[in-house]
This record gives structure tokens, sequence and C-alpha cells, in this order.
């Protein structure tokens, strides 16, 4: 399959994904459920995200559920990343003061992924897991990059 790039200026990328198997076992137990998450491909490293609650996050959910989405970000005031995501999604704006990790929905139609801190009435859309501002300036580089978004299942 090919990715959806929300920049007309950008080549189309193959992403393999497969979606999860079918079970005929029995009913998972509360352990062992499984909960979406946002992955977030930057070259050949792969970070996962835990989604917030929210409109904005269904929203974007429901986008993806199309296919892997392909963002050309741009820096930003050497503290984060932004793209427009070509579509308006819901705003549940309040204010924050951003971690590095956070990934909040700027006026609807920006995506951004935060590698220092700021404070703003922004809305959260995911938290990237298991990361710090050192290893996503490392990986998100000084000037624009690549970032393709798709779904994940995870164990809970």
């Amino acid at each position: 399959c090919s990715d959806r790039v929300a920049s007309d200026s950008l080549p189309a990328q193959s992403v393999q994904s497969t979606p999860p198997a079918a079970s005929s076992q029995t009913p998972q137990s509360a352990d062992e459920e499984e909960i979406q998450v946002l992955k977030l491909t930057v070259g050949d490293t792969i970070f996962t995200a835990t989604l917030a609650d929210n409109s904005s996050v269904d929203a974007l959910k429901e986008l993806l559920q199309e296919g892997p989405l392909t963002l050309e970000m741009h820096d930003y005031a050497g503290m984060e990343k932004g793209a427009d995501l070509g579509v308006k999604l819901p705003q549940n704006n309040r204010q924050m003061n951003t971690q590095p990790g956070d990934i909040i929905l700027y006026q609807g139609r920006t995506f951004v992924i935060y590698y220092d801190t700021n404070s703003w009435s922004l809305t959260p859309l995911a938290r990237i897991d298991d990361t710090d501002a050192e290893t996503l300036r490392g990986v998100l580089g000084p000037g624009d990059v690549t970032v393709t978004l798709s779904l994940e299942e995870k164990a809970k």
C-alpha cells in the first residue's frame, strides 16, 4: 500500500502493515487486552505513543484507518516539529505545559511533536513512550523531517 502524503511535494513511500490476525481462542483476560497506540516512523526509528482520550484523537484514528499518513515536519522555535494534516480535526484545547515527547494538535490542523517545553492552550493527542529530549532531538534532527503515522495494536 502507498502512504497518503500531507504535502504534494513528497514522494509516496511504501509502508507494510499487517492487520492483527483474527483469533479463534477464548476472549482475552483484562490483563491481555490490546490497546491502540500511535506508531511514528522516522527513518529507521519507530516510536509508539499512548493516545489521549478526546474527540480530536477519535478523528485522528478515523483518518489513520484509511492507512498510514506521511508528514513533512518543519522545525519551529527550537522546541517542536509541526506539519499541516491537510484536514481540520476537532479541538479540545486546554492550557498545557508541554514536555519532550508530547504530541499535540495546534489550531485543529497542525500535528506537532515537542522535543522541548512550551506553555500554551493546545489539544493533547498523545505522548511518546519511553523517550527524552536528547533522543528526540537526535532522531528528529535540526531541519525538516519526514514522519509516517499509523495505528498499531499493543498489549495493555
